[in-house]
């Protein structure tokens, strides 16, 4: 039987005027069989054959390719949500791990006091993403690959907001953008070829269409910044867009637990398979809650 995968990529962005967590839009992809995608939810390049990661640099613009195989099953989907321990990564793990009869959740995160964190359960692995070999065995057996890692950025000490001071920050030795983003992220696609994984998820920000966006100074280290909201989810309009054109809006917001509803949802729903989207929502209060994924998924005609 022919098999088929499906890639998704979920991307977010801190406005350029805003350091804070409250401003944040969101760029999403997701491709059956092989998918080639930037870490904007750009493009995606898929083969019925196998699965193939190649990232590059090109400026400030990560773009990785992606080749998958799958097969469609009555059976839950054995998923693997790397980044687990983060804020985005365990509200995405909790909802598949409640969803038992669609999904087996697994989470990969950096440490164990990540995982005592979110439960501590058995099939909750400890592995570093920049070491192949350590995340090997978290691969092993699954159907999909959600992919939540990122660097994060610590902030410089002394900063008084009260002075209208701006933050300053920087990236810890070992955790730059070139080894968690491009070398991590590389590991994870490269462990799920050889494992033969029929799906991935990559979430990552918008803004990779313009090289000099300011959120690519932080640290000095090229990398698109994120600030998701942490607020309910489920109450406002979604809305979708192509190649940062959502950024010339005012709509820049989006909830870390509608991040993870889209994630899932791009796990199950043929509309969502070979397409590279950007996502944010309606302020609360406007527009008619979302409910509707496929409808959603649907708005987005191209294929990568």
């Amino acid at each position: 039987m022919a098999m088929t995968t499906t890639t998704t990529f979920f991307h977010s962005l801190l406005p350029s005027n805003s350091y804070k967590t409250g401003s944040v839009s969101s760029s999403f992809v997701s491709v059956p069989s092989s998918s080639s995608s930037s870490l904007q939810f750009r493009s995606l390049v898929s083969d019925t054959k196998s699965i193939y990661g190649r990232m590059k640099f090109t400026g400030n613009i990560r773009r990785v390719s992606v080749t998958v195989s799958a097969a469609a099953s009555a059976e839950p989907l054995t998923v693997l949500v790397t980044g687990a321990g983060g804020r985005t990564g365990q509200i995405v793990y909790k909802k598949l791990k409640e969803r038992s009869d669609q999904f087996v959740a697994r989470g990969l995160v950096r440490t164990k006091e990540s995982k005592e964190k979110i439960g501590g359960e058995d099939e909750v692995f400890v592995g570093d993403i920049r070491d192949s070999a350590a995340i090997a065995p978290a691969i092993q057996g699954i159907d999909a690959l959600v992919i939540l890692t990122s660097a994060v950025p610590k902030m410089k000490p002394g900063f008084d907001p009260s002075k209208g001071e701006r933050p300053e920050f920087y990236f810890e030795d070992g955790a730059y953008p070139e080894q968690v983003d491009w070398i991590g992220q590389k590991n994870q696609i490269d462990a799920a070829k050889a494992a033969g994984v029929k799906q991935i998820v990559l979430v990552g920000s918008m803004g990779g269409t313009n090289i000099n966006n300011p959120l690519n100074k932080i640290g000095n280290a090229n990398i698109l910044g994120g600030g998701l909201q942490d607020k309910e989810g489920g109450i406002r309009e979604l809305i979708v867009g192509k190649d940062d054109e959502i950024l010339e809006t005012e709509m820049r917001t989006i909830a870390r637990a509608d991040v993870a509803e889209v994630c899932s949802g791009a796990l199950q729903l043929e509309e969502a398979k070979f397409k590279a989207l950007d996502l944010a929502s309606k302020p609360e209060g406007t527009g008619t809650p979302t409910k509707d994924f496929k409808a959603l998924f649907a708005q987005v005609t191209a294929r990568f």
